[in-house]
């Protein structure tokens, strides 16, 4: 079972590196960003506390070290190409409300963090996931289109979640938090708005070649 775990931890990373890879890739490309918003500001907010507040033992911590860069990359696209995706947002309100939501974000994990996981970060994490999936399929549908999307960003972030979910029922030594009701809905849920947004993202890509 210790090696299952292991090969599902590597299989996170993995694909989640992948992820953020393909979403920067894709937004300095189509000149835009290809991760929500308010999905940013969470995860740039956890990835810093759990990089540098509060870090983990062995090698998540050097991950999240990792991956808070990558999402320092994917804040480059979002200050980069961001405004034109807030056609309804004057030019000169978007840096300071992106300031302004990034500001709210941290303290919003910090305190969410330590209400409901004792400061670890497991249920902040696929409270977030969930969230970033849904804001997924809603920026797919207010953009009308893929633009900043692919499906392999799609596929590997299904992937990254749905090995993390498993690697939290595999795990040696499992806090009972993990295992609660609450945990189910998260894993279960993030994986069906997952295999949604890939699915969806299939269909309006195909209506874009016909068109």
């Amino acid at each position: 079972m210790e090696s299952v775990h292991t090969a599902l931890l590597l299989g996170t990373g993995v694909f989640w590196t992948a992820a953020y890879v393909l979403l920067i890739r894709t937004g300095v490309r189509e000149r835009t960003f290809g991760m929500p918003v308010v999905a940013f500001a969470t995860n740039l907010s956890w990835e810093f506390m759990f990089a540098f507040v509060r870090p983990p033992s062995g090698v998540m911590h050097v991950v999240n070290i990792v991956w808070f860069c990558f999402d320092l990359a994917i804040g480059y696209t979002v200050v980069r190409h961001g405004r034109p995706e807030f056609p309804y947002l004057p030019d000169r309100f978007f840096l300071p409300a992106l300031a302004v939501l990034l500001a709210l974000a941290y303290p919003g994990m910090h305190y969410a963090s330590e209400q409901f996981d004792d400061g670890a970060g497991t249920i902040t994490a696929f409270g977030s996931n969930l969230a970033m999936s849904a804001m997924f399929l809603a920026m797919l549908a207010a953009r009308r289109g893929t633009r900043g999307q692919s499906a392999g960003i799609a596929l590997a972030k299904l992937l990254g979640t749905a090995c993390a979910s498993l690697a939290m029922l595999t795990t040696a030594d499992p806090a009972p938090r993990y295992e609660s009701a609450l945990m189910y809905y998260l894993y279960g849920a993030c994986f069906l708005l997952d295999l949604a947004y890939l699915a969806a993202l299939h269909a309006v890509r195909r209506a874009e070649v016909r068109a």
